[in-house]
């Protein structure tokens, strides 16, 4: 009969969708990924992944053996937490999905001050251009720009952070939105916009944007390098001291970070002490980041 070892690899594989990025996690080569999987099934009597060149895709039995697995990693880990005594600190892996901004931004520091004070803890950050999937256990637990609307997770509001309107310091400043219009605009590529909250150019009334990226921090260079206008989030200005704010007065975006995380780990007395650590963290780092 098969073992946890193997759950575990099965998920790694799952989770990851391909040999290659699961490998390095699960610190196996892929090569030995590929027997464990084809033993898994042999056993099983059943097909778990759909091999392509894009990678391994669930079947259905897949997905429903991915839930069960999941749900009883999840066990094992509350289980874990008992015997585990916190009081020296945390320990182990944990890995937090995030938006470009936020993951750039904001939780390199907040994390490393966390991992200070527990040296036993391992701290991922995933920054995706995407929704993390916390539902095959992408990640531990996940920040996002708007509460999600399915699924069984536990929300909490983190904190509002504001948007302005900037551009290089050197540039002529517009007077009003309508100068706005003769400038190039930077933003996200609109196809690739994965959360309403991001959508920025309803409220800049602009006709196009003529220079995009997936990525915040790819904006934000766009922005230092050319003449162009864009939102930028006020706690990334301190990294650019090359860009300023602009039209203050006339125009400013309020959004908000969720923390998210699956409803069975509310008994986790480890992954709980590091949501509040991590929550109070970017509270703090937000309110100071804005305030310079």
């Amino acid at each position: 009969m098969f073992n946890w070892d193997d759950m575990r690899v099965f998920l790694g594989v799952a989770r990851e969708e391909s040999l290659s990025s699961a490998a390095p996690r699960l610190r196996m080569d892929p090569a030995t990924l590929s027997r464990r999987i084809a033993r898994l099934e042999a056993e099983l009597g059943q097909v778990l992944f759909v091999k392509s060149p894009q990678g391994y895709r669930l079947t259905d039995f897949g997905k429903r053996l991915m839930k069960e697995a999941a749900d009883a990693e999840a066990a094992f880990l509350r289980a874990a937490d008992v015997s585990t005594d916190n009081s020296v600190g945390l320990s182990g892996q944990i890995r937090i999905g995030a938006p470009d901004g936020c993951a750039s931004f904001l939780l390199p520091q907040v994390c490393a001050a966390i991992q200070a004070d527990n040296p036993e803890l391992e701290i991922q950050i995933l920054s995706l251009p995407r929704i993390v999937n916390l539902s095959q256990r992408e990640a531990d637990m996940a920040i996002t720009v708007s509460p999600p609307e399915t699924g069984r997770y536990t929300v909490r509001k983190i904190t509002d952070y504001q948007l302005h309107l900037a551009m290089r310091s050197d540039q002529p400043e517009p007077q009003s939105l309508e100068e706005v219009r003769g400038v190039p605009v930077v933003g996200y590529i609109q196809d690739m916009i994965f959360d309403k909250e991001l959508d920025y150019l309803d409220a800049l009334h602009a006709p196009e944007v003529r220079l995009t990226s997936n990525s915040v921090s790819v904006q934000m260079q766009l922005l230092k390098q050319s003449n162009g206008i864009g939102f930028v989030h006020d706690f990334a200005l301190p990294a650019f001291p090359d860009l300023r704010r602009v039209l203050d007065d006339q125009i400013s975006l309020r959004r908000s970070y969720y923390l998210v995380r699956h409803t069975s780990d509310r008994q986790s007395e480890r992954l709980q002490a590091f949501a509040e650590a991590l929550t109070s963290g970017l509270q703090a780092e937000v309110a100071r980041l804005e305030g310079l």
